[in-house]
């Protein structure tokens, strides 16, 4: 049959005033398809081109997570949503794992996230399939044209603003990204403030194809570690003949007129870098290194700070003047350590990306393995889980990433819901006796030796010098279990 007009979107849930609530927030701009059950949206599955599933969690004979895995097998391109009155952390890694959840949505819903989520789910369907048809094209096409499309995908995916910051539904995150959403749409200069690798460019990216720049240029650059004049250079140009080679240069200023420019690691700019933007937030003017000539710009400066800049402001080292014209509107962004729930959503995210850069399928990650890495403290924030998800997929040997895969120092630490000290010079400075000391540090080698094994007691106890015995009294001694739930490996042969 043909495709209609408006993109289809089908409503699974057992009780019937959810599904006409639904429908009446949908259907002004979408084709709806409504069903009681699991077994009645596959019949309409089979007969029907769907582009967006919403499914409610709990249902009689079969969960949404199990009906959206089924649909996943038959017809992954439809875009799959769960809507849950449940922030059930196993069902949520299911989701991820297994359904290929695009997103979830909590009960109770408000009509307007509903057609949000729906106009957003369309969308990556639809550039899903934009997408397929450019990989068939650039098989034919030559290497320019490669690069041409390849700008085109990448401006496609960016456009999905706010979409790309992943987290769970009751993520300290929403907060954070609604606040950004806010200031995205007035056009006022705007600082991040985060721990470094939190996300502030990104957020920095969301922001400006969240505003009504959205079609002109965003440029990044991080000052922190460039000297100043070469930072002057980047971002003012240099008038002609100041370079070697005789030759102009055009600085980030004029590249993003009309456009947005984000500034990351601005606490570390200069007297004389700080006193240039600071005209350019003021007057919209800056001058080319070498030239006196003032040359306007039309831009928004989106800045990133690590550190408390009013500290640095009370220093002196950075103007009051500068840090109020930067901070008209001011977010916070969460360490990794303060968004434990989204740990599980990133690593996967993570995988799915390093696995398709470096063609080796992976699916996802074991039980024990998530509540390593969602125990972890992360003090390096994104950039460290992406570096610990790279490393978990080159050593891998199975489609699914176990906890043995898992750095030492992320294992050698006790479980716990608020994260755990991870270093073992935090144990050597606390206080206590030497008895209790040794004992935890003894705890922390046993639980990360033995997570290494895959549990394997023999071969826990021949690296350690214990005899099976003596490892199993250690072991009843601390109260360590296996939190994958296995059942401990005493006699496997090596």
């Amino acid at each position: 049959m043909a495709a209609p007009a408006r993109p289809a979107v089908l409503l699974v849930d057992d009780e019937p005033h959810s599904l006409a609530a639904m429908k009446m927030a949908l259907e002004d701009e979408f084709e709806i398809l409504t069903a009681g059950s699991a077994a009645e949206a596959a019949r309409i599955l089979e007969d029907e081109w769907v582009q967006v599933i919403f499914c409610d969690q709990r249902m009689p004979g079969q969960s949404g997570v199990e009906f959206l895995t089924e649909v996943r097998e038959r017809w992954p391109e439809t875009v799959r949503l769960i809507i849950t009155g449940y922030t059930d952390a196993p069902a949520m890694v299911s989701a991820i794992n297994d359904a290929g959840i695009y997103q979830f949505l909590t009960k109770p819903w408000h009509p307007d996230h509903l057609l949000i989520a729906a106009r957003n789910a369309a969308k990556l369907f639809a550039l899903s399939r934009e997408n397929e048809r450019m990989a068939l094209e650039m098989r034919y096409l030559t290497t320019t044209a490669e690069t041409r499309l390849e700008k085109r995908r990448r401006a496609l995916r960016e456009g999905m603003g706010f979409e790309t910051i992943l987290r769970a539904p009751n993520s300290p995150m929403n907060a954070v990204v609604q606040l950004a959403r806010q200031y995205a749409s007035f056009d006022v200069p705007v600082l991040l403030v985060g721990d470094a690798g939190s996300g502030k460019a990104q957020m920095a990216r969301a922001m400006h194809f969240g505003s009504l720049r959205s079609d002109r240029p965003f440029y990044e650059l991080n000052l922190a570690g460039q000297p100043e004049d070469l930072a002057m250079l980047e971002l003012f140009g240099a008038k002609r003949g100041v370079l070697p080679g005789g030759v102009a240069k055009i600085g980030l200023m004029q590249k993003a007129d009309r456009g947005t420019l984000y500034l990351g690691g601005v606490e570390t700019a200069g007297p004389g870098l700080q006193l240039a933007l600071l005209r350019v937030v003021s007057d919209g003017a800056f001058s080319p290194v070498g030239g006196q000539e003032s040359v306007g710009t039309n831009l928004r400066l989106i800045c990133g700070a690590h550190g408390d800049l009013r500290a640095r402001v009370a220093d002196g080292a950075f103007r009051a003047d500068l840090y109020f014209a930067l901070s008209v509107g001011e977010v916070a962004l969460p360490p990794l350590r303060a968004r434990r729930g989204d740990v599980a959503i990133l690593a996967q995210h993570l995988l799915g990306d390093l696995s398709a850069a470096h063609g080796k399928p992976v699916h996802g990650f074991d039980a024990a393995a998530l509540e390593f890495l969602e125990g972890y403290d992360w003090p390096g924030n994104l950039r460290e889980l992406s570096a610990e998800v790279t490393r978990m997929l080159i050593l891998a040997q199975d489609s699914v990433l176990g906890a043995e895969l898992i750095s030492r120092h992320i294992l050698q630490a006790p479980p716990g819901a608020g994260g755990a000290d991870r270093s073992a010079e935090a144990v050597l400075t606390a206080d206590g006796t030497l008895k209790d000391r040794v004992e935890l540090i003894e705890m922390r080698i046993l639980r990360e030796t033995l997570t290494r094994h895959r549990w394997n007691k023999s071969r826990a106890a021949a690296e350690l010098g214990l005899s099976r015995v003596g490892l199993r009294a250690k072991l009843d001694r601390y109260g360590i279990l296996d939190p994958a739930g296995r059942v401990a490996a005493d006699e496997e042969d090596d």
